[in-house]
């Protein structure tokens, strides 16, 4: 199972933000004892640096950001996808622009802690608790 991981999970997981690292843990220990697969968009990367670099001294948030690259399927964002999200319905430009890149990627399922931005999508989108229930 492809999954795409949004960013507020992947940040959850780095910085073991609470209350919800917990479950973005449980997603990531899935996808090392089963067949999941988890991806995120390459755009990701800079939102979570900006996000987590003043919690986290440089050369360590590079490190968390290699070990994120070895464990998870990097994928891009091409000029379709970002056509797709300025035209698209979408509320929120970048859940837009994260919605085309894991269409793209041909997913199964979106997580994300903000289903309501992905009213929109055609892929099932989920909770972190609904997908672990599942």
């Amino acid at each position: 199972m492809k999954v795409f991981l949004d960013t507020n999970i992947v940040i959850d997981y780095l910085s073991n933000r609470e209350p919800f690292g917990g479950k973005a843990k449980q997603i990531f220990y899935l996808s090392e004892t089963s067949d999941v697969e988890l991806c995120v968009a390459a755009l990701s990367f800079t939102t979570i640096y900006y996000v987590l670099h003043r919690q986290c001294e440089h050369r360590r948030l590079l490190d968390l950001l290699e070990k994120l690259r070895s464990l998870m399927t990097v994928v891009s964002t091409d000029e379709e996808d970002i056509a797709n999200a300025i035209k698209s319905d979408f509320s929120d430009f970048e859940d837009a622009v994260q919605y085309y890149t894991a269409f793209s990627a041909n997913v199964d399922c979106i997580v994300t802690r903000n289903t309501k931005d992905y009213r929109m999508s055609e892929i099932p989108v989920y909770t972190p608790d609904d997908f672990l229930a599942k």
